[in-house]
């Protein structure tokens, strides 16, 4: 009887979700998005082997990802938006590759973080 019951809270809060439309404008993911990965990024330097931790560094990680989040979220191309995503995570990150000499770890962060802010936009942007 309570399995019953507990089924019927997940249909009552499902028909509710879809009532009122809970997607979230995709500026506003895509500015969640850069946030959550430039700080995610930055903490990457402030704990990794990286021997300079100045403050420009952290702010040249932050903002970098910061960039990768909003645009991979609002960028309109036509193919698959976590294929979009990934490409601006590509090109946002190559400079500073280039940069820093660090190749997979920079470039790797930035196809990952640039395909999910595109698939998050995707799925729960409109």
């Amino acid at each position: 009887m309570i399995l019953w019951e507990n089924e019927k809270l997940v249909e009552f809060v499902i028909q509710r979700a879809m009532r009122y439309n809970l997607a979230m404008n995709r500026v506003i993911w895509g500015i969640l998005c850069g946030i959550a990965f430039g700080l995610l990024d930055a903490a990457m330097v402030v704990f990794g082997k990286h021997p300079d931790k100045s403050l420009a560094m952290l702010l040249q990680a932050f903002f970098s990802r910061f960039a990768i989040g909003f645009l991979a979220a609002n960028v309109s191309l036509r193919i698959h938006p976590a294929i979009s995503g990934a490409l601006v995570g590509l090109l946002i990150s190559l400079p500073d590759a280039f940069a820093m000499k660090s190749y997979a770890g920079i470039l790797g962060t930035g196809l990952l973080f640039g395909a999910l802010a595109g698939w998050a936009a995707k799925t729960w942007g409109r």
